[in-house]
């Protein structure tokens, strides 16, 4: 994606996230790239603590990318850990989009194989066992300074799991890299992560 087009998303989910927080429903024009079918997620922080006010996405690419957009930031205004979202808190709050690669199983026969299989800052993780799921976008490790077992200790815990699950032999991880693009300040400059 190009720097304009992460702009351009940026811009439109916090566009939607507003009309959301007023009741209204808008209509955006696109480029023709986000018609592509993309799984994508929007991120709403407060400012400038940077502490998490909602974030919600479609990780696989069913939607094209003006619909999943739209879908997202909308859903982030009601993420369930949060109170909804108010005009007012949203223009105090940051967005961020992050477009996702397909998700893809990494494929390994022991634990260690999968923490060498895992790179902090390039690779967001999916997690599905027994019916529970958990995501964690690339950006979560990094922020958090992470290494690779507390990243997997934490991506069982958001899948409702106990920390050690990631090691369970019925486990599937999957892996996906995500372009980020975010505003520095409330309306501000939008800037690749």
């Amino acid at each position: 994606m190009k720097a304009e087009e992460g702009q351009i998303a940026v811009n439109a989910a916090r566009k939607f996230a507003e009309a959301e927080t007023e009741g209204k429903n808008i209509d955006i024009t696109f480029p023709a790239s986000f018609s592509e079918l993309k799984g994508v997620f929007v991120t709403i922080s407060e400012y400038p603590s940077g502490d998490l006010r909602g974030c919600i996405g479609y990780p696989e690419p069913f939607f094209q990318l003006r619909d999943a957009l739209r879908m997202s930031a909308v859903a982030a205004c009601h993420d369930p850990r949060f109170d909804v979202l108010t005009i007012n808190e949203a223009k105090r709050c940051t967005f961020e989009v992050t477009i996702l690669s397909p998700p893809e199983k990494i494929e390994y026969s022991e634990p260690s194989q999968l923490l060498e299989a895992i790179e902090i800052g390039r690779d967001g993780l999916i997690m599905e066992l027994n019916g529970k799921r958990g995501l964690l976008l690339p950006q979560v490790p990094v922020e958090w300074m992470w290494g690779v077992e507390e990243f997997l200790e934490h991506l069982s815990q958001k899948a409702g799991l106990r920390p050690n699950a990631w090691q369970h032999p019925d486990v599937i991880i999957k892996r996906f890299k995500g372009e980020i693009y975010s505003e520095v300040s409330p309306e501000g400059e939008v800037r690749r992560k």
